[in-house]
């Protein structure tokens, strides 16, 4: 038998055992011989492939990636340009997703056995409230709540938006956790409140309040205020 043939048999084993000892937990192949085939890692151009991180289901960054994003946000003081008005944040309108507006896509999202009518207007189902913890069964005792309260932004940078990225925000159900389906009483407790001034009064929410809050602001590229960044720093620490 030929030296290369024998060579190449040689080779063969020690890639045989090698691969076994390795799905005994004995041998660490490391990065470059293992499979690269399973998610996660970085693409060629250095952007996160699927599956790279981690995230909780829904999506949002933890709680540590969620203080790195808070540290890409401009802090300033807060200002309160004149001339806001709700209308200025077109929202609610028909037709945003299968002919249903922003509202009507959240409750059928975030309900359990929702059945609609034929203008897409739930009739029927069960809502939890992440705010307080209550399960509502009408869908007129829930409000959707912009997590970021309009006005909030207005303060925050969107008084400098067209109308067209006002409506695009005031209607956001894919770009950031922006949307919510609560109890009327807590969303009118917070108003138009930073965290700095309110947070839900379920404390087992927090952490996903202010990571949510802060995801939205950092899609947006909206600015913080120093009271507003040291109140979400203190969630954070406590996640």
């Amino acid at each position: 038998m030929s030296k290369k043939i024998l060579t190449s048999a040689a080779g063969v084993l020690v890639v045989v055992a090698a691969l076994a000892l390795y799905q005994m937990g004995v041998i660490d192949l490391g990065p470059q011989e293992s499979d690269q085939s399973g998610t996660g890692g970085t693409a060629a151009n250095g952007a996160p492939t699927e599956g790279a991180g981690e995230t909780p289901a829904n999506g949002s960054p933890d709680a540590d990636g969620a203080l790195q994003l808070l540290e890409e946000l401009s802090i300033v003081e807060e200002n309160d340009p004149p001339g806001y008005d709700r209308s200025l944040f077109p929202h609610w309108e028909s037709g945003v997703r299968d002919n249903c507006t922003a509202r009507q896509v959240v409750l059928l999202r975030d309900g359990e056995n929702v059945e609609v009518d034929d203008e897409c207007q739930p009739v029927s189902g069960t809502w939890y409230s992440e705010y307080d913890g209550e399960t509502l069964n009408e869908a007129g005792d829930i409000d959707i709540d912009h997590m970021v309260p309009l006005k909030e932004a207005w303060r925050s940078g969107a008084s400098e938006w067209t109308t067209a990225e006002r409506e695009r925000f005031a209607n956001d159900l894919d770009a950031s956790p922006q949307l919510w389906a609560v109890s009327a009483s807590s969303n009118r407790s917070k108003s138009d409140e930073d965290p700095g001034d309110w947070l839900p009064p379920l404390e087992s929410f927090h952490c996903d309040y202010a990571v949510s809050w802060i995801e939205v602001k950092h899609t947006w590229e909206l600015t913080v205020d120093p009271d507003e960044a040291r109140a979400l720093r203190e969630v954070l620490a406590g996640c």
